[in-house]
């Protein structure tokens, strides 16, 4: 996959992996540090617009999303973001912190049946972070830690439109250990960063400052001074 050229001052960070893995707790985290410090940063996530989040709620509730629908829609809704948010703040010399970027469609399209040269192409207009984290944990530590904080799953979430089981809790664990065995193939091939995701938050937290520190020049991105 050719990634499009840069044609910004800004940095893009981005972090992936499955859910329960600690990475939206571990982007914030570099969020606030990045604010204190007099950064100019700006936070996104994935799933966000404003311009398809009724459709994509509608959709999710009476259960009428195919796979390619449901793939299409999430790609409406990051292009939405990409071009109003996304890009304008790094051709503005902003560090974009990004919870979920297009690998997260990558992993979870593909899982769903979606042919992964066509989400290749779907994505092709989007510029590749300068660093993606890969919060990697063990299946069975990510299943556990969303699993003990949700009393029921969403359908979608859970992975029962595909039909792999009736039931929400095992479909959800073949849905998540297939998403994981597709982040681990991304892994080498998109340059991730992985970072091991079952130590203490704060240990995690300044393992990921550190690579940060050492390859952005942050003292570039600081907001001038108030007079």
């Amino acid at each position: 996959m050719v990634s499009t050229p840069r044609s910004y001052s800004g940095k893009l960070i981005a972090v992936e992996g499955l859910d329960g893995s600690g990475k939206s707790t571990q982007i914030y985290l570099v969020k606030r540090w990045l604010e204190l410090e007099g950064y100019r940063v700006f936070f996104t996530e994935w799933n966000s617009s404003v311009l398809v989040k009724k459709s994509t709620s509608r959709g999710k509730k009476r259960q009428l999303l195919t796979p390619t629908t449901f793939s299409l829609i999430h790609a409406t809704d990051f292009a939405d973001r990409y071009e109003r948010q996304i890009l304008p703040l790094l051709r503005a010399g902003y560090i974009v912190l990004a919870d979920r970027y297009i690998f997260t469609a990558f992993a979870r399209d593909s899982v769903r049946g979606c042919d992964p040269l066509w989400l290749e192409q779907l994505y092709s207009f989007a510029v590749h972070p300068d660093i993606t984290f890969y919060f990697r944990v063990p299946l069975e530590v990510s299943l556990n830690r969303i699993l003990e904080g949700r009393p029921q799953l969403k359908f979608h979430e859970a992975g029962l439109d595909m039909g792999w089981s009736t039931d929400p809790y095992e479909s959800f664990r073949i849905f998540q250990g297939r998403i994981h065995d597709q982040y681990e193939a991304m892994l080498s091939r998109f340059d991730f960063t992985a970072i091991d995701a079952t130590r203490e938050i704060h240990e995690q937290q300044a393992e990921v400052r550190r690579m940060i520190a050492e390859r952005i020049d942050l003292p570039h991105f600081r907001r001038p001074a108030l007079r």
